[in-house]
């Protein structure tokens, strides 16, 4: 003879009589405090996970930033291998310089623009 399962939540009691608030209140509050656990856990898992994957970005972050200063200074040392046979070594120089201040300059100003439209943005936000 085979019994049936038990169920997995005790029934409700039909008759209210039956509840107590003070045990409906401690279900409550057990209820709450093991979704606290439960969500603290998902986020402390999550956390760790960026954590890991921040340090990793990182590392390649920082290798691709380097290969990209040796790419350029290779295209500096190449503009100044072409144009020395043309203009001689001193006007070569001085070109590749002053290109390299006028991109300089060019991102300066740039960069000094948009912090400028930043500032006048939060400064709106903050009048408003």
């Amino acid at each position: 003879m085979e019994q049936p399962d038990p169920p997995l939540v005790k029934d409700a009691p039909t008759d209210a009589a039956d509840r107590s608030l003070v045990e409906d209140v401690r279900a409550l509050v057990e209820d709450g405090r093991t979704l606290l656990e439960a969500e603290l856990a998902y986020q402390k898992s999550r956390a760790a996970l960026a954590g890991r994957t921040a340090k990793s970005m990182a590392g390649w972050i920082a290798l691709a930033l380097s290969l990209v200063f040796f790419a350029l200074m290779a295209l500096v040392m190449g503009l100044l291998l072409i144009l020395a046979p043309l203009i001689g070594g001193l006007g070569a120089t001085l070109v590749v310089v002053l290109g390299l201040l006028g991109a300089a300059g060019l991102s300066g100003w740039i960069a000094a623009r948009r912090w400028q439209a930043m500032t006048r943005r939060l400064s709106e936000d903050e009048a408003a």
